[in-house]
């Protein structure tokens, strides 16, 4: 059964702080996003820009086949918070009725550069049995719980610390992080589970072609036993994963591809 990429999951969906030597470049306006060649990006990029509202779209891939699409959003709302959507729809066979209709939305605001979640929520589209559950962050507290269609033993109420993240944030703050050879890690608190996320990113970039673009980008790796994996590629002047992997005893689940990306201010 496919589950929401903690996209960790998609997801941690650029780079964070580059050495003050390296050139300062603006990235591409969202207009032209499509027509700039990402492969030119310089090899030691600055610092990512800071976050904006960006929409971008996806292909997703099972199996090397496309079965579906993806929508990853993030728009500021009043004040000092934003809100951050994954939406995936099953265009094809099975995943039409199940696995690949999924929503996910995080409500949050930005605390001393660190994404903290308000409020979270999940919704499982199916002819039978859909699901949904939602929860609520509460730092007056430093405690969350989640209620809906949520296992019995994630009922009760999480202690959370400083920084802890929910997967859509993590996927953010992936984007945000990745600097070739670096190590990121991060506190998942979502769907009343906690784990400790690490990521490896690699210190060469590699080219990435998505939807006929070659982008230079860092593979960004969940470091993780068992027969699951993880891995974001990200790319400077991207506000968003370039692709999203998922595998299974070293099979592709889910693959989400970038095709384009708009983004304002």
């Amino acid at each position: 059964m496919i589950r929401p990429l903690a996209l960790l999951l998609l997801l941690p969906l650029g780079l964070a702080y580059a050495q003050e030597t390296a050139p300062q470049q603006e990235p591409p306006p969202a207009s032209d996003a499509a027509a700039a060649d990402p492969a030119l990006l310089p090899l030691a990029a600055p610092a990512q820009a800071p976050l904006q509202p960006f929409v971008a779209d996806y292909e997703v891939y099972r199996g090397g086949k496309r079965v579906g699409d993806a929508t990853l959003q993030v728009a500021k709302l009043d004040g000092d918070r934003w809100r951050v959507d994954l939406g995936l729809r099953g265009t094809r066979g099975l995943a039409r009725l199940a696995a690949l209709n999924i929503e996910q939305s995080t409500l949050f605001d930005v605390v001393d550069g660190r994404y903290r979640p308000l409020s979270q929520a999940t919704v499982r589209h199916a002819i039978f049995s859909g699901k949904k559950y939602t929860g609520v962050y509460d730092w007056d507290t430093h405690s969350a719980i989640w209620q809906g269609d949520v296992k019995k033993d994630r009922r009760a109420a999480v202690t959370l610390q400083d920084g802890d993240m929910s997967a859509l944030l993590i996927n953010l703050a992936i984007v945000r992080d990745a600097t070739p050879g670096k190590q990121l890690q991060y506190r998942f608190v979502d769907d009343g589970r906690v784990r400790n996320h690490e990521y490896v990113v690699s210190p060469e970039l590699e080219k990435v072609t998505v939807d006929d673009l070659d982008y230079n980008a860092m593979r960004v790796n969940r470091v993780r036993s068992g027969s699951e994996e993880t891995i974001f590629w990200v790319s400077y002047g991207v506000p968003t994963p370039i692709r999203m992997v998922q595998r299974k005893d070293g099979e592709d689940v889910t693959d989400l591809r970038l095709i384009q990306y708009t983004r304002s201010q």
